[in-house]
């Protein structure tokens, strides 16, 4: 019968989740259920020397700083390894194997590293630890790229190579062509494992696809407890234990592994949530790193289609590695779709026609001072424009959209039966299957300050400039605060994003608002923390 092991690395990339930070206590209850739950290799942690030693992180300076978890810990028949990002460990901080606790170590590495790490881990295998050979993000290899690695691997006889699919992008057809290519290719006696993660929801069952492979070649599946992971999460070490005992006769303790996940793993999960998500599946669709679609998310400005639209305009050779200038660029310059927009300023100019403009952002006041805006508006009888929003208690002439967000929540209210208000949007803000009455150029209306540049409030103020109007009455402008859910009506709370940064926000639009009465008289109705 083939060989196959579980190789559980929760105490490594289950770290990504927690800053490697489960407690002295939880590392060895860990590793110690590990192990008498028969697991066949246990990752216990990175060594990285940038990391000082904490005895309460799985995060190690050097291997010495393993030492003290075994201490009273046996680990009996398990293979215990740590990892190593290469470029991150001199050879200097690893002890010689006989000194250590370590039986093996194993290295990642990205392609354009790969022949500086082979040399790398043939210096470790030299100090007497057993080497795993872990090239990240296989699928950045071409066939050829591979070929050439596996004929370098060659000669360093490793004890393992892994199908790393650091991103969670193969599917099942991937994920065999790769395992063919090291099959066919890498000498006889040199396991391949296959560390995968959850984008696509397939970690559980390509780890099956290649455990029901015929083949003499050993196998490692790496797993974690509860899929505890980077991103999207691993393989569940309790899943493929499971099914190996039930198909494969073996004899894995289920108790001890529920036993960890509940004591330990449990706590962890509930701090901060892993595992499949829509951002990890836009990532993994669009064959990109997840950083570009957490931004992307981050702003609260986009539509996943818009998002989409950005990643597919990425090229190759910045897919998978996150370029924070280049995404801003990008993101710019999709918001900035030019329009000649003259036509709806003169058109909007002429609907206002010398009525008083009553602009309503979404602060709390409008529902504190509900009463004072109604009469406002009793009295005035002012053309009303909402930003971002419509609310039930004031029936708007106008609502300006910024936000494609926004524009989403808010659009079966804005084309419901008996609204009637006119849409005034942003360049940024595409026309779905209702009209758009007043579109106007994104770019022209954002501010020179990253931390309010797409602020709505300021954009119709310019919108406002730009027609010459000469006065508009605000209401509902409130400021940001830090407890922003307690500062919006509850149906605005959806999309808040402006928790961060209160106090530069607010200066910034203070400072605007000061630039901006040079041109345009605003005088408030409800209190704002812009006006002194």
């Amino acid at each position: 019968m083939r060989y196959i092991q579980i190789l559980d690395c929760t105490l490594r990339d289950g770290g990504f989740v927690n800053d490697w930070n489960f407690g002295a206590g939880s590392i060895v209850s860990i590793i110690g259920r590990l192990v008498k739950a028969g697991i066949d290799i246990i990752e216990v942690g990175f060594i990285d020397q940038r990391r000082p030693y904490d005895f309460n992180r799985s995060i190690f300076p050097d291997t010495d700083s393993i030492k003290p978890i075994f201490k009273n810990l046996d680990k009996d028949k398990a293979m215990i390894l740590g990892m190593i990002d290469f470029g991150t460990c001199p050879l200097e901080a690893i002890t010689e194997q006989n000194n250590s606790v370590l039986d093996g170590i194993r290295v990642i590495f990205k392609k354009q590293q790969y022949c500086e790490a082979l040399e790398y881990c043939a210096a470790i295998k030299n100090k007497g630890y057993r080497i795993f050979v872990n090239p990240v993000s296989v699928t950045s290899y071409s066939d050829e790229e591979m070929l050439d690695l596996i004929d370098k691997i060659n000669t360093l006889a490793p004890q393992g190579v892994a199908i790393v699919d650091t991103y969670g992008l193969m599917h099942k057809q991937e994920l065999l062509h790769y395992y063919d290519l090291l099959d066919k290719n890498l000498t006889a006696g040199t396991k391949i494992g296959y560390h995968a993660h959850n984008n696509f929801q397939l970690a559980y069952a390509n780890s099956l696809e290649l455990i029901a492979l015929d083949s003499d070649r050993e196998l490692i599946v790496d797993a974690s407890l509860f899929g505890m992971g980077k991103s999207a999460g691993n393989t569940c070490t309790e899943l493929v234990a499971l099914h190996l005992n039930e198909n494969y006769g073996k004899k894995y303790d289920m108790y001890q592994l529920l036993e960890a996940i509940d004591v330990d793993i449990s706590k962890e999960f509930a701090k901060k949530q892993w595992g499949y998500s829509l951002n990890h599946f836009v990532a993994a669709s669009n064959d990109c790193h997840p950083d570009y679609v957490s931004a992307l998310i981050g702003k609260k400005t986009l539509s996943v289609k818009a998002i989409n639209e950005i990643l597919t305009k990425i090229e190759p050779p910045n897919k998978l590695s996150y370029n924070k200038a280049l995404l801003e660029n990008m993101y710019m310059e999709y918001q900035n779709k030019y329009i000649d927009d003259s036509g709806a300023y003169a058109d909007l100019r002429n609907q206002l026609n010398n009525r008083e403009i009553l602009v309503i952002a979404p602060g709390k006041s409008i529902e504190t001072h509900k009463t004072q805006i109604l009469n406002f508006i009793k009295d005035k009888n002012p053309a009303v424009i909402t930003i971002n929003f419509i609310d039930d208690n004031y029936k708007p002439d106008f609502v300006f959209m910024g936000n494609s967000k926004r524009y989403s929540q808010f659009f079966n209210k804005i084309y419901m039966s008996g609204c009637n208000a006119k849409v005034i949007c942003t360049s940024n803000i595409s026309e779905s299957n209702r009209k758009i009455d007043y579109t106007f150029n994104f770019n022209s209306l954002i501010n020179d300050d990253d931390v309010i540049r797409d602020n709505p409030v300021l954009m119709l103020l310019r919108i406002m400039i730009n027609m010459q109007i000469k006065k508009v009455y605000l209401a509902g402008f409130d400021g940001y605060a830090n407890d922003t859910v307690s500062n919006y009506p509850e149906e605005y709370i959806p999309f808040l994003y402006c928790n961060d940064q209160v106090v530069l926000r607010n200066e910034a639009i203070k400072k605007a608002i000061a630039s901006i009465q040079n041109n345009l008289s605003l005088e408030l109705v409800t209190p704002s923390i812009y006006f002194r």
